[in-house]
C-alpha cells in the first residue's frame, strides 16, 4: 500500500470531520473506526446546529454516506494496534495485520469514563442518567433530579444543573467532597444533600423512578446527571513522544499540532471541557486544515 497524506485513528466526531475537509483537500486518507464510541449508550446527541436531536448510530451513517463521495477517503472499521514513528513516516499496524504508512497522523480517540460506583447505574446512564447538562438539561428541565457524584466537582455539577430544574438533591454516594461553605450554599437552594451511600436505583426500561439509601430513605426522581471519572486513551500519544497536558491529555498548540513532528490530535482527548459533539466536530476540521496546510508546504 502507497504513502497516506493522513491516517486517523478514531471515527468520532473529531475524525469525520477531519476525514471530509482532507477528502475535500485531495487527500488520500484512511480513517480507522472501531466503533466502540463513548456516546454508543446516548439515544440522542444535542448542541449540534441541524443535527439536534440526532441518534448517535445516525449521526455517524450521515457521516460515512458523505465521506463516501470523496475517493481518496476510506472508512476501515478495524481496531489500531500500534503507531510508531518511522523516519519522516508515521507507521500504523492495523488489528487485521495490515500495515499503513502515513505522513501525518490524526489521534482522535475520544475520552474513557468511569461512573460512580452505584449498583445498576448503567441501567439509566443515556436515557435518564447523563453527564452532560448542556447536552440532555432541557429534556429534563423542571423534573425532580438527582445529581450523583463522588468528586470534589459535586458542587459545581449542582450549581450548573440547578439552572435547569430547583427540584434537585445531590448524592456523593459515601464520600464528603462537599465543603461547609458549599453546604449552606445547597442549603439557601433548598438542595438536599445526602453523603450516604446509594443502596440501588429503581425504575423501568431505562427510565429512573427513585433513589434508595442504604438507611432506606428514598427519594423519587425521574432522571439527573452524574460526574464520571474521566481518563484519556493516551497510549498512542505516549507511544510517539507526545507531551501531555495538565490533564493528563495530548497538548496541542495551533490547530491541533502537538509536540511530535507530523503528529495532530482532535476532540476529547486533548480537550475535555467542554466534551461536546460540536466542539469535537470542530477540532477535526482544524487539524485537517492545519495538516493539509503542512502538506502543501512541503509538497510546493
Amino acid at each position: 500500500m502507497g504513502m497516506l497524506d493522513c491516517a486517523i485513528v478514531g471515527g468520532g466526531p473529531a475524525g469525520l470531520n477531519a476525514a471530509l475537509v482532507l477528502g475535500r483537500s485531495r487527500r488520500n486518507v484512511v480513517l480507522f473506526d472501531d466503533n466502540r464510541a463513548r456516546n454508543g449508550v446516548t439515544r440522542e446527541a444535542h448542541g449540534f446546529v441541524t443535527r439536534d436531536g440526532i441518534p448517535p448510530s445516525e449521526f455517524r451513517r450521515i457521516a460515512h454516506e458523505e465521506l463516501a463521495r470523496y475517493p481518496t477517503v476510506r472508512v476501515k472499521n478495524t481496531r489500531v494496534n500500534d503507531v510508531r514513528k518511522t523516519g519522516s513516516a508515521i507507521q500504523l499496524t492495523a488489528a487485521d495485520g495490515v500495515v499503513y504508512q502515513a505522513r501525518k497522523v490524526i489521534l482522535a480517540t475520544g475520552l474513557k469514563e468511569d461512573l460512580p460506583s452505584v449498583p445498576g447505574i448503567r441501567s439509566f446512564y443515556g436515557t435518564s442518567l447523563f453527564s452532560c447538562p448542556y447536552c440532555d438539561g432541557w429534556e429534563r428541565k423542571d423534573e425532580p433530579l438527582v445529581v450523583i457524584s463522588e468528586s470534589q466537582h459535586a458542587f459545581d455539577m449542582a450549581k450548573t444543573v440547578y439552572a435547569w430544574s430547583r427540584d434537585l438533591i445531590l448524592c456523593t454516594n459515601g464520600y464528603f467532597v462537599v465543603s461547609r461553605e458549599e453546604r449552606k450554599q445547597l442549603e439557601a437552594k433548598n438542595i438536599r444533600l445526602y453523603e450516604q451511600k446509594i443502596r440501588e436505583l429503581v425504575g423501568v426500561d431505562g427510565q429512573l423512578r427513585k433513589v434508595v439509601f442504604e438507611d432506606g430513605t428514598e427519594e423519587r426522581r425521574t432522571g439527573g446527571f452524574v460526574v464520571s471519572v474521566w481518563s484519556y486513551p493516551t497510549d498512542f500519544g505516549r507511544a510517539l513522544g507526545c507531551e501531555l497536558n495538565e490533564h493528563g491529555g495530548i497538548a496541542t498548540g495551533d490547530f491541533g499540532k502537538t509536540s511530535v513532528e507530523g503528529v495532530f490530535a482532535a476532540g476529547d482527548v486533548s480537550n475535555i471541557v467542554p466534551a461536546q459533539l460540536v466542539v469535537a466536530a470542530a477540532s477535526g476540521s482544524r487539524a485537517a486544515i492545519g495538516i493539509n496546510s503542512e502538506l502543501i508546504e512541503e509538497d510546493f
